[in-house]
Formats: C-alpha cells, sequence, structure tokens
C-alpha cells in the first residue's frame, strides 16, 4: 500500500499533464477506487483520541480519476447520462437497501444496513452500517458519516476535494441531523448529537452554550448534546445586527439514545423541530 501511496502521490505531481490515455496512471487510481468502493480505503478517520485524520493521498486519487476519465454516456431505465464515472451497483450483496430515485456514486461507500431513500452520495464518501439517509438528502464527497446515523430530508452534507489538506465533513455514531440543516466545509457533529431543522453548520458558525453563555467551538458540536440554529447579537458602525450561531439548548448523557418523542417536546419547547 505504501508503494501504491507513493505512486498515487507521483502522479500528483504530473496532473496538469496526464490524459486518458496514460494507461500505467490509470491503473493505479482506478485501484485506488475500486479500494474506495469496497470499504478497504477511505479518506478519512476519527483517531480514537477523536482527531481526525485526512489521507490526502487517497484524495489525491480522486482528483486523478477526473483527469484520466472521459466523459462516457450510460442509460439507467429512460433516463440517460453523461458522466466521468459509473454509478454503483450490486447493493443486495453489500446489504444495502436502496430506493428508486436513490443514486450512489462509485468510490463511496455504503456500509451494511444503510438504506438510502431518493437521496444521493459522492464519491469518497463514507456511510456507516445501519445509516438512513433520507428523501433528498445529500451526502458530499469525502463527507464521513458513521454508524446509526439518520440525515432527515433534505439534509445538506457538503463535500470537499480541494484545497489540498481541507478536512472533510464528519457525522459521527448515532446521531441525528434535522430537516434541511446544512453542514460544509469540514463541519462536525459529535457522537449521539441532534440538531434541530434548519440548523446551519461551518467552521465559521460558533457553538454556544445556552446554559453558560459560552463559545464552546466553531462549526463542532461536540458529544451527546442537542443544538439549534440561533442568532446573536452583534453591534458594528453601521449598527446592531443579528449573526448566526448554534445553540446547545440540552446535554444527553453518554450512551443516551434519542427518544423521540422527548427529543421532540424538547426541541418544541425552543421552538424548533426535527
Amino acid at each position: 500500500m505504501t508503494t501504491l501511496e507513493g505512486r498515487i502521490d507521483a502522479w500528483y505531481e504530473q496532473l496538469s499533464t496526464l490524459t486518458p490515455d496514460d494507461v500505467e496512471a490509470r491503473r493505479d487510481v482506478e485501484l485506488v477506487i475500486t479500494k474506495l468502493d469496497d470499504g478497504q480505503l477511505r479518506v478519512a478517520d476519527v483517531t480514537p483520541g477523536g482527531n481526525v485524520t485526512v489521507h490526502e493521498w487517497v484524495r489525491r486519487a480522486i482528483l486523478l480519476l477526473f483527469r484520466l476519465r472521459g466523459l462516457e454516456r450510460s442509460e439507467v431505465g429512460p433516463f440517460e447520462y453523461l458522466d466521468k464515472l459509473e454509478l454503483k451497483r450490486d447493493y443486495e450483496r453489500r446489504g444495502v437497501r436502496v430506493v428508486p430515485g436513490a443514486s450512489a456514486r462509485r468510490g463511496s461507500f455504503l456500509s451494511p444496513g444503510v438504506i438510502l431513500m431518493p437521496s444521493y452520495v459522492n464519491i469518497g464518501a463514507w456511510v456507516g452500517p445501519g445509516t438512513m439517509v433520507d428523501t433528498w438528502a445529500t451526502v458530499g464527497s469525502c463527507a464521513q458519516i458513521g454508524a446509526n446515523v439518520h440525515l432527515a430530508g433534505g439534509v445538506g452534507i457538503g463535500g470537499v476535494l480541494e484545497p489540498a489538506n481541507a478536512v472533510p465533513v464528519v457525522i459521527e455514531d448515532d446521531a441525528f441531523i434535522g430537516s434541511r440543516c446544512m453542514i460544509v466545509e469540514g463541519a462536525r457533529v459529535g457522537r449521539g448529537s441532534v440538531l434541530g431543522a434548519g440548523t446551519i453548520l461551518n467552521p465559521s458558525i460558533p457553538v454556544i452554550d445556552a446554559e453558560t453563555g459560552q463559545e464552546v467551538s466553531r462549526g463542532h458540536v461536540p458529544d451527546y448534546c442537542v443544538a439549534v440554529s440561533a442568532n446573536r447579537r452583534r453591534e458594528f458602525p453601521g449598527g446592531e445586527f443579528y449573526l448566526p450561531c448554534v445553540l446547545i439548548i440540552r446535554r444527553l448523557s453518554e450512551g443516551e439514545r434519542h427518544d423521540k418523542v422527548a427529543l421532540n417536546q424538547v426541541l418544541r419547547e425552543h421552538g424548533v423541530a426535527t
């Protein structure tokens, strides 16, 4: 694998000059994409200490793929497509349920027990076992979604291929992401946490504890929190304005599963739904 990594890095240095005719480069890149597709490789991992480790060479292989492939026409039922990459196949063997209207690109990984409602999963993404990707949700390139996560209707999980060293979005195990949330640019939701509907989270959004008023992070909701979209007042030379933030309104016990009825009650008390 170290040898493959070295070859990918060497090919990446020649990115601007490569073409689909470069057979050796394409062979190495296609091998990486196959390993991504089968879950033998992933773009990023969460270490036991909680840090996100990005495997930059794997992401470089994805960028190389688009240089080394030309556009190809394909048909799925009555639909015609023109793209550089085919869709995933063989869902029955993989133990994945895919509802008509859903699609995932080859080079993404879907663990056994994943359910895709009409939704989309892009290349490089990893989706853990038992996770639900609900209707019109999008999992962007290289995003890392944990086990037993629920991405509710219309959730947008942002993708990242460039710039170099950019951290992908990470949603950890057992999280619940409410309808129409947007989580982008390397933002992170911790294990067992809940985001109320419509929450926007990116690295510039402050996450504030409602009990103390203290900012606990930027773009990272810690483990086992219930958090909602909010605004905080700021004064500028041109006047007083309200800027977005994410407000932690409840701390859950470690390992506590979401009771949907109780969760809805907590959110309704703050004028938010799931």
